[in-house]
């Protein structure tokens, strides 16, 4: 089993090892640049396991952000009886894509 960390980003958690791509909510990082995040809450490896009370203290987990884009669009509707009233519209949530970089700790 390879090394893996749980990290929390955007008010989420993400269990994440080395070469992991996911989505999250849009991230003000520009696209290709590496950032450090420092809220860790578990690193475990074939050896031992690390666990955070509630953030491992000197633990971070680089990042490299790939890309912005948006969801899917969802449709999103608005109605009122006996009214005539009707309203659609539809919304696309901005994302970024993250890759893992290395896990330090």
């Amino acid at each position: 089993m390879a090394k893996y960390a749980i990290i929390q980003l955007g008010g989420r958690q993400f269990k994440i090892t080395v070469g992991d791509k996911f989505i999250l909510d849009r991230l003000d990082q520009e696209e290709g640049q590496k950032f450090e995040i420092s809220e860790v809450l578990m690193i475990s490896d074939e050896k031992n396991q690390q666990i955070g009370t509630p953030l491992i203290e000197k633990a971070s987990v680089t990042l490299k952000l790939l890309d912005h884009g948006r969801s899917k669009k969802i449709r999103v509707g608005k109605f009122r009886a006996k009214s005539r009233y009707r309203k659609v519209f539809g919304h696309r949530q901005p994302q970024s894509t993250v890759e893992v970089v290395k896990i330090n700790g």
